[in-house]
């Protein structure tokens, strides 16, 4: 029984269709990702789902269910300090006891008749009580606060003190703290470090009971929460069974399969055209026309060729070679006084040494001083102590979170032609299809190239800008949170971009990006930061650093260990060695497939099966008229994708047995 579902979900501005008679139902205690481009209205599902918004037609039927909706502007109490206003989840409680006690004193003096009217009411709100969550739990409150990233001096600050983005986090722990049966999350990670996202991801996996519908651009975070994502494309929805990482994969083959369906129709289109023009006016004119007639009703059922998000490989300006050592430095300390006469210190003792072609991250809590130390690097700010040298022939490049020196009122491609005229002293220059074809590499439309970057969106704006500055023929670029604004296909085509040097030792196979200078990235984003960065520098916030040779999983994986051996006794370290021992052996119970039972000979004959209905699907698939159904070409492509699945688990079976 579904705990939320929407019905033939419409909504329509004018001649924009935003939702196109969308339905979909939420099981209790599931987990669901909602992704798309930027503007394909995905906060506006979840905000018809919420009761925020109404649908131009359809409906939503939530039953019993409570729906926590995290607003992306909250609104709190001014007279509130931070612990106060996450602790006002509770205020319903609250109020509920107050009542049980007026009870209770009321039944002292009650008659039989009023007596047997209290008694019900009190049974029903000690229900509600428990049903809320039970007694207020004050630990509770700072187990979330401390999740969220705030100390315990920072509870005591009003919430007219707060800023943006503290205001947010405090909204997210008020919500999450009132236990809704759905919790529907648009963005909940905007205003999170990487700890305060690990932990959130831990929450909501592990502790919250009921169902979550996450709108989310940290694809870590998807991969890890949710059990199915739904697409927004096109005014519909489309759902893949998993995480992230099964959806990417599931949706490149079924693009690839519409892509064909598309081009075969097309095809027959133009040779239904050649027939008509070549005999339109000769002895089968009749016949022409009556073609015509056909060809005129198919067109109206057309089937839509899939977005392009496939890997493109940029042809970047090159860039002046800079000398092997770009950033040398040595002993940096910084620290800045607190109000009650402290240091607050970011970092200290600090050796830095940055060599061409690197890729450095910059990752720590909010607050911890990555970009002060950027600031730092670059001689835009003095450290306390130590020396910063930077290499020869440098050309650097600084994206930051404001754009005030971009002129607003230029297309995207003269934003870019006349960045690079600017940033290079004309030594470069770019024609304007050469703009075009960096404008599109960053997901910018042949319309989208037209429009004045003051009518665009933040994401929109931050393309735009990262663009021109990597056209530049920058030989040191350095991005204080370049996703911030960007959708996940942006995300994406920027880690292409910038992605690090890797040797693939399976296929033999060395890949890197189209950029081929030095980079350093300040980021909260994990993929990112993985896919691109070999270096990193881990500021704690408590004023140490860590320089880490390696990506970020690697050092992730072995801050886990060290983690794991501190807290372990020697007996208990030898039995976490031994379970991994045994967890690492093929046929543990920790890597038996649901498949494990099967004979060899079984499996091979369950392959071989699902290899010809595979092969029946993939035809049915390439036949034209199956799209003119999406709902119809949706459940093929829903079968496809689970069989397909199967057979993946089967393969692995198979090889381990073999």
């Amino acid at each position: 029984m579904p705990i939320l579902s929407g019905t033939n979900l419409t909504l329509q501005y004018g001649d924009d269709l935003i939702l196109d008679g969308v339905s979909l139902s939420i099981e209790q205690s599931e987990r669901i990702g909602i992704v798309g481009r930027n503007g394909c209205g995905k906060s506006t599902l979840i905000k018809i789902l919420a009761g925020v918004l109404s649908p131009t037609d359809g409906s939503v039927s939530n039953g019993k269910a409570t729906i926590g909706y995290l607003h992306q502007n909250p609104d709190l109490n001014p007279q509130h300090t931070l612990k106060e206003a996450v602790a006002s989840a509770f205020d319903h409680i609250k109020e509920l006891n107050s009542r049980l006690e007026q009870l209770f004193e009321e039944m002292g003096n009650a008659d039989k008749d009023n007596l047997d009217r209290l008694l019900k009411e009190q049974t029903r709100i000690e229900y509600e009580i428990e049903a809320s969550g039970g007694l207020v739990n004050d630990h509770k409150v700072d187990q979330i606060l401390h999740g969220l990233g705030f100390t315990d001096a920072q509870f005591g600050i009003k919430v007219p003190d707060l800023s943006g983005g503290q205001k947010a986090r405090v909204a997210l722990g008020k919500l999450l703290l009132q236990d809704p049966s759905v919790l529907l999350l648009d963005e909940p990670t905007n205003h999170l470090d990487i700890q305060g996202r690990e932990w959130l991801e831990v929450f909501l996996r592990e502790e919250f009971k009921g169902a979550v519908i996450l709108i989310s651009h940290d694809r870590y975070m998807l991969d890890r929460v949710v059990n199915r994502i739904i697409e927004v494309e096109h005014a519909r929805l489309i759902e893949y069974p998993g995480n992230y990482a099964a959806f990417r994969k599931q949706r490149a083959e079924r693009r690839t399969v519409q892509l064909r369906a598309y081009e075969k129709q097309q095809a027959e289109f133009k040779r239904e055209e050649a027939f008509i023009a070549h005999f339109k006016a000769g002895q089968r004119a009749k016949q022409a026309r009556g073609r015509e007639s056909r060809l005129n009703r198919a067109k109206t059922q057309t089937i839509e060729r899939p977005l392009e998000l496939a890997s493109l490989r940029l042809s970047l300006p090159k860039a002046q070679r800079a000398g092997d050592i770009v950033v040398a430095a040595r002993s940096l300390s910084k620290k800045y006084p607190n109000e009650d006469g402290s240091d607050k210190v970011l970092f200290h003792d600090l050796d830095i040494r940055i060599e061409r072609g690197q890729r450095w991250g910059v990752i720590g809590p909010n607050g911890a001083g990555k970009s002060t130390l950027i600031r730092c690097i670059l001689g835009e700010q003095e450290v306390d102590q130590g020396t910063v040298k930077l290499g020869t022939n440098l050309d650097i490049g600084h994206f930051t979170q404001t754009h005030d020196n971009v002129d607003m009122s230029k297309t995207v491609f003269r934003h870019i032609q006349d960045t690079v005229k600017k940033n290079t002293e004309e030594r470069v220059t770019l024609s304007e299809l050469e703009a075009r074809t960096i404008a599109g590499a960053f997901l910018f439309s042949g319309d989208d190239q037209q429009r004045e970057l003051q009518s665009m969106s933040g994401g929109e704006k931050a393309r735009a800008v990262l663009a021109g500055l990597l056209a530049s023929a920058k030989n040191l670029l350095v991005l204080d949170e370049p996703t911030n604004h960007l959708d996940i296909p942006s995300a994406e085509r920027l880690e292409e971009t910038f992605a690090r040097t890797h040797h693939d030792p399976k296929t033999g196979k060395t890949t890197s990006g189209a950029y081929e200078g030095t980079a350093i990235l300040i980021s909260h984003d994990r993929a990112l930061i993985d896919a691109v960065c070999d270096h990193l520098v881990i500021l704690d916030g408590h004023g140490n650093a860590e320089i880490f040779a390696g990506t970020y999983t690697e050092w992730h994986d072995q801050h886990q260990r060290e983690s794991i051996s501190r807290s372990t006794t020697p007996d208990q370290t030898k039995q976490t060695s031994e379970k991994s021992t045994q967890q690492s052996k093929p046929e543990s119970s920790a890597t038996k497939s649901r498949f494990s039972w099967m004979p060899i000979n079984q499996i091979e004959e369950r392959m071989t099966d699902l290899e010809i209905e595979l092969n029946t699907l993939d035809a049915q698939l390439n036949d034209v008229d199956i799209w003119k159904d999406i709902e119809h070409a949706n459940e093929v492509t829903a079968k496809r994708d689970s069989v397909r699945s199967e057979l993946d688990e089967l393969e692995e079976e198979w090889l381990r047995k073999s």
